[in-house]
């Protein structure tokens, strides 16, 4: 990265180990942090303006979009991707129903459809339809695969329900 570095390195919680980045500039965004810095590809730029959801990410458990979240904004944060999720083997709920339910077509919206369902059944294993619609209302798909998202998230929320985490 390059000019108007901040001085201090940058700590943070990513998929459970502690990172400290050096010369992160302030204007620097998370997903700028997590993909150039970190090599994390799961978080997708798409529009750079947070309307598309292809860079979503946990903060602190909470859905939020890194391409408009200044990196320096979340020191000392815990932040999720889609990598610490789960992996090939040991998939979270949501990533192996996406899987089964083979709910990718491109697949460039996939993060942002997994990482807000991963919230919303985190917080509400028991949403309804009509909540997931909504929930997933900001998350742009082009492909067309939208049923097989929907059935994707209704089966990661049956297995939560039948195999509530500890």
């Amino acid at each position: 990265m390059t000019a108007s570095c901040g001085a201090e390195p940058l700590h943070l919680l990513v998929n459970g180990q502690a990172q400290s980045i050096e010369g992160v500039p302030r204007e620097a965004t998370l997903l700028h942090l997590l993909r150039n810095d970190l090599g994390l590809n799961g978080p997708k730029y798409g529009c750079g303006l947070g309307q598309c959801g292809a860079c979503t990410v946990h903060v602190d458990g909470v859905a939020a979009r890194s391409c408009v979240i200044p990196a320096r904004g979340v020191a000392g944060r815990s932040i999720t991707t889609l990598e610490g999720l789960g992996a090939r083997g040991d998939w979270n709920p949501v990533q192996a129903a996406f899987e089964d339910a083979q709910a990718a077509q491109c697949g460039y919206c996939l993060n942002g459809m997994v990482m807000q369902a991963a919230a919303l059944l985190a917080r509400d294993p028991d949403a309804s339809d009509a909540r997931i619609r909504s929930e997933l209302s900001g998350n742009l798909c082009r492909c067309g695969t939208h049923i097989e998202i929907l059935d994707a998230v209704q089966r990661a929320a049956a297995r939560m329900r039948a195999h509530p985490a500890p």
